[in-house]
């Protein structure tokens, strides 16, 4: 991270007004950061000169953005830019964003304090920022046209307010929102408490990521901004498996994993070996007679969920969205099924024309997760990412949890595949007498040779 110097000096504070060149030299410099590796966790320097101490958060392949005080103002500067993101090793995707990254920094604030945010505009066409969730002046609200005038290219606006109650927030814009929120424009905020709070639990790990979606044509690098539905790449703070981080914990650890969803539809979150706690929204802490027990929680459209649990159980545990495309790379929805088609003699007449032809999808499409196919230039792989026994068939929105006894605290680094101890791993058995068939014969001895529907019996007329 370039972690420049913050120039020193007042702040004007301007209430969403462009900033003239004489007062630039007022304003924060802007902190960028390149990498996609997950920083970790930023205390401030003397973090008592913020005046309130906190445990910071983790932000899964991003970082937090640092700030200033400046008469008792926390002081940030956000700039609005393209960026190019690496969304795996070797995929690289011209995006929008913040700081030099999709998506933007993480904001960390304490409850009560008083934030002044620099946003400076270097995008083609004007934009604005929403703080999603927060309570604050109507004029600091971020909706172009109805709060206050677009920011211009070139253009700085500084919003301003405090940080009036503890939670798990977003930040995007509000301006061409379809084109800029497609382009990977958003950030995530969270407030914490200035004091010990009665919902809110004191935890050893904190975790946040955005769930977000783009839609990026095979050996292209820039998102289809159009698409509304359809998108073909789905990613954790725009990073897909297996180039997400994954969440570290020490076994017996209380893990706060904060989640919020700016993609164009809902996203079911599964994390297999434990369960959690729904604890808190974007509208705040739930109530400790509300909140219920769950494996899986369903993140709407524009939402936040807070889920808390103990990591009481060793392993490499898979953590991902429960919408089975979600977790593929790029795929063609108009390829046909061709499980049980037999292709025998076809093959061979094919690839005297077309010599690199494949079969695929007779036996289903499991054998594409060993394959290596050749891929036009930039292409993310519909099914990647290997584990310690091989193709894991999974890409897009996934990754693992990671409990291990022998975690530092607080040491969020990676501990490398779980050795299963003697006598706890499925295994494979004898069977005598089972029919062995030859990979290429999917006829099935057992199986009716014509297909046919049987009724329900008393319901012969339906």
């Amino acid at each position: 991270m370039q972690r420049r110097h913050f120039f020193t000096g007042a702040a004007t504070a301007l209430a969403a007004a462009g900033v003239g060149r004489a007062a630039l030299a007022a304003i924060p410099e802007a902190v960028q950061q390149t990498s996609a590796d997950t920083a970790p966790p930023w205390t401030p320097p003397g973090v008592t000169g913020a005046g309130r101490p906190y445990s910071p958060v983790l932000t899964l392949n991003g970082w937090t953005l640092p700030w200033r005080m400046n008469n008792g103002v926390k002081e940030f500067h956000l700039v609005a830019e393209p960026v190019v993101r690496e969304m795996a090793p070797g995929f690289l995707v011209n995006m929008w964003g913040y700081n030099g990254q999709s998506p933007g920094p993480t904001i960390e604030v304490v409850e009560g304090d008083r934030v002044r945010i620099y946003v400076t505009n270097r995008l083609p066409e004007h934009t604005t920022i929403h703080w999603h969730g927060q309570r604050l002046p109507n004029g600091m609200d971020g909706v172009g046209g109805l709060n206050q005038p677009q920011i211009p290219p070139g253009k700085t606006f500084v919003y301003e307010f405090e940080a009036r109650r503890p939670g798990t927030f977003m930040y995007h814009p509000h301006a061409d929102e379809m084109v800029q929120m497609a382009m990977g424009m958003m950030g995530f905020w969270v407030t914490h408490p200035k004091g010990k709070h009665p919902l809110i639990n004191e935890v050893q790990r904190d975790v946040c990521f955005l769930l977000n979606a783009f839609d990026i044509e095979p050996g292209s690098r820039t998102p289809q901004v159009n698409t509304m539905l359809e998108q073909n790449i789905w990613a954790w703070n725009s990073r897909v498996f297996p180039g997400i981080s994954p969440l570290v914990a020490r076994l017996g650890d209380r893990v706060r994993v904060r989640i919020g969803n700016l993609t164009m539809t809902n996203h079911p979150i599964h994390i297999h070996g434990i369960e959690f706690d729904v604890t808190g929204t974007d509208g705040g802490p739930v109530p400790k007679t509300a909140r219920w027990p769950e494996v899986t929680t369903d993140i709407a459209v524009g939402q936040m969920r807070q889920i808390e649990f103990i990591a009481d159980e060793p392993g490499d545990w898979a953590m991902h969205c429960h919408k089975s495309h979600h977790t593929m790379g790029a795929m063609g929805h108009s390829v046909p099924t061709m499980i049980g088609a037999d292709h025998r003699g076809l093959v061979q007449k094919i690839q005297r024309h077309t010599p690199d032809y494949m079969l695929m999808g007779e036996r289903g499409m499991a054998d594409m997760g060993e394959m290596q196919m050749e891929l036009p230039e930039n292409t993310f792989p519909m099914m990647t990412g290997t584990g310690p026994y091989g193709p894991i068939e999974m890409g897009g929105m996934f990754t693992t949890l990671k409990v291990r006894a022998d975690q530092k605290p607080g040491d969020h680094t990676d501990p490398g595949w779980y050795t299963m101890p003697p006598g706890t791993q499925a295994r494979e058995v004898p069977t005598p007498g089972a029919a062995s068939r030859a990979p290429g014969n999917t006829t099935d001895p057992n199986t009716p040779t014509d297909a046919s529907a049987r009724k329900p019996a008393g319901h012969h007329n339906h």
